[in-house]
This record gives C-alpha cells, structure tokens and sequence, in this order.
C-alpha cells in the first residue's frame, strides 16, 4: 500500500499552511458543541432521527431538529479511524490516506466541457467518462479517482449507475463517486461486488467510497443520510464534503463558516458511527465564499485556500482522514 510524502512535519526544510493555532482550533470546536447542544441540525429521514435517539441525541419531532450532548460528539470523533485504508482493484493502487500525508485526485463532476476533437463546447456524456478515467488512471501522480464528468445522455434516474460503470471498468485506483440516492447506493454496491468476485471479497478491500454532501445551513437530507447509513451497513466508507458558501449559506467571515461547516460534518460523522463502530469516514470540504456581485461561486478565490487549509488542520485536530478542495 503506498504511503506517499507527509507534509506540515517539523523537518529543516518544507513548506506548511498551519492557518489555525491548537487555541484557535478549540474555540472552532467549542463553538462547534453549542451549535450541537443548543441550535442542533435539521434531519430530514425519519430514520437517520431514530439512530440518533437511540445513540443518545434529543429529537424534536415538531420540526425534525436534532440537537446532540457534547459527550456524545466527542465519543464517536474517538470510534472514528485515523487511517483510510483507499483500496483499488488491485493492491499496486492501495493508498493509505492518514494524519497529513499528501495525495492527490482529480476534480468533479464536470458538466460541460470543450470537445477536444470538435471544439464544441457540450454537456458531457458516458463515453467522456470512460476517457476521463482513462486519462486518471494513467497519471502517476494522481493516486485516487473521483468522477470526472456526468453521463447526461442517461436517465437522471441511474446516471450514477452509468457513472459508476463507465469509471469502474476504466480505471484501477480508489472511486470516489456519489450515488445521488438508496436505489443507486444498492445496485452500485451490487456492481462492485460482481467485480470483487462477491460481496465478502468488497467488504474486505472496497474499492470505491461513497460521496455525499450535507446542505448548508445546517441540514441533512433524507439522501444524505440514506447514503451514509448504507455505506456504514456495507462495510464502505463514505467522504462526506462540506459545500458550505461564505456569505451565502454561512456566515460571511471565515471562522463561522468554518464552525457552521464543522457542525454539518460532525452531525454527519455521528451517523455514521451510530450504524457502525469504527466505520470509515472522510473529514471533507469543498467549501468557497459566494461572489456577491456574480452570484457565483469563487472557487478559485484565495479565500477557498485558506478555508480548505483551515479544515485539514481541523480534520488533524480530529484525527481523521482530510479530502479537500485545492481552488
């Protein structure tokens, strides 16, 4: 299993991004608890709101809002590894993913591109993501794969499927991919044990990770949930990316953003390991400030670096595995 370069260490020499102080990182996470204890997350699936009552959350049934004692958030930081083990379909392409070693995958989901043999600037169908996972997994220096672009010229309905099967059969390094929803979680949990050879043989080296995203401010949708509590009950991990937008969906200064984004990806971890002790999860964000004069994302805004540096610090904090947007 590669264990690639570490950065951030006290060496002589190297560069860090260390935006956060271990102070500074506790108030992040104290203000984290009060969000927790005293505003709490709406849940929108019954059944996510019946796992967190019975691991010790307070429901409110009236608006479906779940709130959470800090004794709680701090045992199940504890239950999660510090090590994610990012299988591929074959052991040359493990990965191990922990404290601050570096990899590196490539961006999605593309919806649009420019045609490289036409110049046609369209929307991306299921033979672009065949290519582009070809393109990935010949790259040496790109050690994991998320899906590249979208099928549009298949059903809404299973365009995670075909996604699914078009990277699946291209490429031998971990998958990243979001299943949009239960049915797509089953069938493509399906597909890959067809792959492994049987659904024990996935369990013990799964080679794909489910991707899914709180929405901000502060819910859970029934998706959401759904996609995480099957990951749990299937022996898989899930990277759980935090898209909250600063100044739009979150506070427009960058340590309440931080906060706010830390409550949806805590409340998310809780789940996680309410289903199961110990199951995988990716500390994640994708999180940029909202342009006020486009209405648009600034991705590439120096904002979205220091933000996105801010939560590795946060996800070392916790000791979790970090998967962040690099702008």
């Amino acid at each position: 299993m590669k264990r690639p370069i570490k950065s951030g260490k006290l060496y002589n020499g190297g560069f860090s991004l260390n935006v956060l102080t271990e102070d500074e990182l506790y108030e992040i996470h104290l203000g984290t608890l009060e969000i927790l204890k005293n505003t709490g997350v709406y849940v929108e699936s019954r059944e996510a709101r019946e796992i967190f009552s019975g691991g010790g959350a307070t429901i409110n049934e009236k608006d479906n809002v779940v709130t959470f004692p800090p004794y709680l958030v701090e045992d199940v930081i504890r239950w999660a590894p510090d090590t994610y083990h990012a299988y591929g379909r074959i052991p040359e392409s493990d990965v191990a993913l922990e404290a601050n070693r570096v990899t590196f995958t490539n961006f999605g989901e593309g919806i649009m591109f420019v045609d490289p043999y036409t110049g046609e600037h369209r929307e991306t169908t299921k033979k672009d993501v065949e290519m582009a996972a070809r393109i990935i997994d010949y790259l040496p220096h790109v050690e994991t794969y998320e899906r590249c672009m979208l099928s549009h010229d298949k059903h809404h309905s299973v365009q995670a499927l075909h996604n699914a099967e078009a990277s699946l059969t291209n490429t031998t390094k971990h998958h990243w991919l979001g299943p949009v929803d239960r049915y797509q979680c089953g069938k493509i949990i399906e597909i890959c044990s067809a792959i492994a050879g049987g659904n024990d043989k996935f369990r013990e080296r799964p080679f794909l990770t489910f991707v899914t995203c709180p929405i901000s401010p502060l819910k859970l949708s029934s998706h959401h949930c759904e996609i995480i509590i099957e990951a749990a009950r299937n022996g898989m991990g899930v990277n759980c990316i935090g898209m909250a937008m600063s100044g739009g969906s979150s506070p427009i200064h960058i340590a309440g953003t931080l906060v706010q984004q830390n409550a949806e990806l805590l409340a998310s971890l809780v789940l996680s390991q309410l289903v199961k002790k110990g199951a995988p999860f990716m500390y994640a964000s994708s999180t940029c400030p909202l342009d006020l004069k486009q209405g648009t994302a600034s991705v590439g805004s120096p904002e979205t670096g220091i933000i996105n540096a801010a939560v590795a610090r946060l996800a070392r904090y916790y000791s979790l595995p970090c998967f962040a947007a690099g702008g």
